[in-house]
């Protein structure tokens, strides 16, 4: 099945379940209020949060819950034991209400995440340096 497209990130959150919806508008307020700095965009047919070019955050839509992840998640210090996944970088936060956005170190994670773009932390700048 291709990937589905999307123009921008609201397109892309106005064609997901109301549910899911719900979930994303509250995702966006916690980027807004605890990582301005970075953008709203769309990769790989998901909801992405940059640092420039650099992927930092992303949303993915499944019917019962919604992944919240980190691209350089395998460096980020997690003590509440949030991140699930066994990517070789890429973790994610299974959420299943908009209220899960406030569980503890959510915001923590993020802010971390958008500290170490820019820094080589994530997968592309940690290839680019290898192979240079």
């Amino acid at each position: 099945m291709p990937m589905k497209r999307y123009a921008t990130f609201a397109e892309y959150m106005l064609a997901q379940t109301p549910r899911n919806q719900a979930m994303i508008r509250a995702f966006r307020r916690l980027v807004k209020r605890t990582a301005p700095g970075l953008q709203e965009t769309v990769k790989w047919g998901n909801g992405c949060w940059a640092k420039g070019k650099e992927p930092v955050a992303f949303v993915y839509s499944r019917a019962e819950y919604l992944e919240f992840g980190f691209f350089c998640a395998t460096v980020l210090d997690d003590p509440t034991g949030l991140l699930e996944g066994k990517g070789q970088h890429v973790r994610h936060i299974k959420m299943r209400t908009p209220d899960d956005t406030r569980r503890s170190g959510v915001a923590r994670l993020l802010r971390q995440a958008a500290r170490l773009a820019g820094e080589g932390a994530t997968p592309s700048r940690s290839r680019a340096r290898s192979s240079s």
